[in-house]
């Protein structure tokens, strides 16, 4: 397959140890500036956090990144560990996912009529064929994946069980589960520990401090709790702007931000 953008002759950010090069992106919806010149470097096998009010861009950026939106104008480049830059902006959904950045949306997308492991077998599929997925034989590299990852993301157990009978919170780690299984470089979450009380919050906390060793974590969130147990880097968004990124203590301590988000209780 050829990516729209590969850059043979820039392989300067794989020895740096950046992931992902957002710049100069700005979007405009009939008039509606949703982003403007937003510049952001997500560093590799770090848990990158994108916070600020409702209607600050974080989301649309997310879509920005996985080619959902198109931006009015600027880039977004992809360094894989291995290999030379990637430039994600003008390439489909489907080819940035097989270069290895996946996404997981708020609500989750599991099978519910299917055990566990059932719809781990379907993540390994390329194709959205329920029953042709999860009848077919799977290898024994498969089976160790999936045991691999049930185990990495505390569902061992559950392994055989409906996925409509596990909690909120397990439902959403399943599908991290499943989007793990397609071993991203990059894995973004919107939302990961919504509708989450504190116990499962805090081991959604952990789950995420265990997979930045194999990949990139981006999450848009607004449980600020969430954010201060694993946020490595914090950009903070503001009427489609960068107000201001740094480390969690760095951000909290700022007055602006204060002022424009967590004086609004963290909404």
């Amino acid at each position: 397959m050829s990516f729209v953008g590969i850059e043979l002759n820039r392989p300067m950010e794989v020895r740096t140890g950046k992931a992902l090069d957002i710049k100069s992106v700005s979007v405009e919806f009939d008039g509606f500036k949703a982003l403007t010149d937003v510049t952001v470097g997500v560093k590799r096998n770090t848990i990158h956090f994108f916070i600020g009010p409702n209607g600050a861009g974080k989301t649309t950026l997310l879509d920005i990144i996985c080619a959902k939106t198109k931006p009015t104008s600027g880039t977004v480049h992809f360094y894989p560990a291995e290999g030379y830059e990637i430039l994600l902006t003008g390439m489909k959904e489907y080819e940035i996912v097989n270069a290895g950045v996946g996404r997981k949306f708020q609500v989750p997308s599991v099978f519910t009529e299917i055990s566990v492991y059932e719809n781990m077998v379907l993540s390994l599929s390329g194709n959205k064929r329920i029953f042709a997925s999860i009848f077919r034989k799977t290898s024994a590299e498969e089976n160790d994946l999936i045991a691999d990852v049930l185990d990495k993301v505390g569902l061992t157990e559950h392994a055989n069980k409906k996925a409509g009978s596990l909690s909120h919170g397990q439902k959403q780690w399943l599908e991290i589960g499943m989007q793990l299984a397609a071993r991203p470089k990059i894995i973004m979450l919107d939302e990961p520990a919504a509708g989450m009380g504190k116990p499962e919050t805090f081991k959604t906390g952990e789950l995420l401090q265990r997979i930045k060793d194999i990949c990139t974590v981006i999450v848009v969130e607004h449980d600020m709790e969430f954010v201060k147990q694993v946020a490595d880097n914090v950009t903070v968004l503001h009427e489609g702007k960068v107000l201001i990124e740094g480390n969690i203590d760095d951000v909290l301590a700022d007055e602006t931000v204060q002022k424009v988000y967590l004086g609004r209780g963290g909404d």
